[in-house]
């Protein structure tokens, strides 16, 4: 063969060659675009459908189970007053104005404090459970009277040989040393309607009857005009010893205001140095403190006396603790004022009133907080295995189960019998010999996969 030959022989073989490597390079591109943009209906399919959702589990517990309610409560004293001084005890007073302010809001008292002063008289605190309703005078009688004979002594006032109950001279003298050691002069009562003084002019009758006696004593007079005499001198004594017990220092309903304990509260002070004293000069709060809440009428049944409470207030990071002391049998509803919307618009706290009884005394700083209550409201004897109420499933058999699921992935089937319930869990048994440990995870459930909005 000739070289020209041999020459073209090559080239087409080189030319076959380039063919096939190209043919090659478009039936491997051919399949890469099909395996990537051709799919089948059942791998399209497959594709679209959500990942399979994941398991959610909660472990075995074996603990005290508690069932609680939570609510919320105010802590407030046990009596709360408003100082409104009817009128003032001041003479030449067109009007009462206050004249000085003693004490602030926010601030504590004890007894004998003056808290502010009316037209130049002063309103002060005692210790009493009965409000005043009458001026306190020499000759009173009652209750009333005993109350402030007791005050007068916790303050270290003496009321000498008084009988309980009776105004007489040794409170008189109390009376007079309450007033001395606040800085006031004590209004005197026993004055008469037109202004003169009964004593005064008891003193004097006294005194003309010795003499009218002495006189005819010493003319040595006919006996049945000294013995007339006497008698008039006699009647003019009686009569002096009844204006002697109505006379002398008294407390004027218009100054003091009786409280439950010490110390007691300012609330609010809204009395202003030269203003009118109006309806009310201030508020304030007295006795121990208590805290009340409300319940709503799912949870009025859960609660009953006796039962712990945990009281923490979030302002002070501080919890005490006690017991509930009443529940209330109906609801506490708020007044429409004429307008029916008031009632569908229940503020918060309407329901069930509850009141608790703190183990200890509750600081005075916690008054008016508003405080979270966790009322216990019954517990297990004891630990037991609980499990969340969601990991409970009940067949169509009646048996009810939950399903343990373990390191490997399984999943089985365990019947138990369940008991109390409380907080979202219950307690359950093993059945049957069943094995269920705490630490072992039971399926409460499973999450959705994404673009599904709903749990199973």
């Amino acid at each position: 063969m000739s070289k020209q030959g041999e020459s073209s022989g090559l080239t087409r073989r080189r030319r076959s060659l380039t063919a096939l490597a190209v043919g090659s390079v478009v039936l491997v591109g051919g399949a890469l675009w099909t395996s990537a943009y051709v799919k089948s209906p059942a791998q399209a399919a497959a594709e679209a459908r959500p990942p399979a959702p994941d398991v959610l589990t909660a472990p075995v517990e074996r603990r005290v189970l508690a069932d609680t309610v939570v609510t919320r409560g105010t802590v407030s004293s046990s009596q709360t007053v408003d100082i409104a001084p009817a009128g003032t005890a001041a003479e030449d007073v067109a009007r009462p104005v206050v004249t000085k302010i003693m004490v602030r809001s926010g601030q504590t008292f004890r007894g004998g404090r003056v808290l502010v002063e009316v037209s130049g008289r002063p309103v002060f605190a005692l210790r009493g459970e009965l409000p005043v309703y009458r001026d306190l005078k020499p000759g009173s009688r009652g209750d009333d009277v005993r109350q402030l004979q007791k005050a007068l002594r916790d303050l270290g006032h003496g009321t000498g040989a008084d009988a309980t109950g009776t105004y007489g001279p040794g409170t008189k003298q109390a009376v007079a040393a309450l007033y001395a050691a606040i800085g006031y002069e004590p209004v005197t009562a026993g004055g008469g309607k037109d202004g003169a003084d009964p004593l005064k002019g008891a003193r004097a009758e006294v005194k003309s009857a010795q003499r009218a006696l002495d006189q005819l004593l010493g003319d040595k007079a006919d006996a049945d005009e000294i013995r007339y005499a006497r008698e008039d001198l006699t009647e003019a004594k009686a009569a002096l010893a009844e204006a002697e017990a109505v006379s002398g220092p008294m407390v004027p309903a218009s100054e003091v205001v009786f409280l439950s304990g010490f110390p007691a509260r300012v609330d609010s002070m809204t009395a202003k140095v030269g203003t009118a004293a109006g309806e009310k000069l201030a508020t304030v709060s007295a006795g121990r403190l208590v805290v009340t809440g409300f319940l709503g009428a799912q949870e009025k049944d859960l609660v009953r006396p006796g039962q712990k409470v945990k009281v923490l207030s979030e302002v002070y990071g501080q919890e005490l603790t006690g017991t509930v002391g009443t529940v209330a049998d109906t609801p506490t509803v708020p007044e429409a004022d004429g307008d029916d919307t008031a009632a569908a618009a229940a503020p918060a706290g309407q329901g069930y009133a509850v009141t608790v009884k703190p183990d200890s005394a509750l600081p005075a700083r916690l008054a008016g907080q508003d405080v979270r209550l966790t009322v216990e409201a019954g517990s297990s004897d004891g630990k037991v295995l609980v499990v969340p109420v969601s990991a409970l499933s009940a067949g169509a058999d009646a048996r009810t189960t939950v399903t343990v699921l373990d390191a490997s992935g399984e999943r089985r089937r365990v019947e138990v019998r369940p008991g109390t319930s409380g907080d979202g869990y219950t307690a359950v048994t093993p059945v049957g010999g069943a094995r269920l440990e705490a630490g072992d995870k039971v399926v409460v459930g499973v999450r959705p996969a994404a673009g599904d909005g709903t749990a199973k």
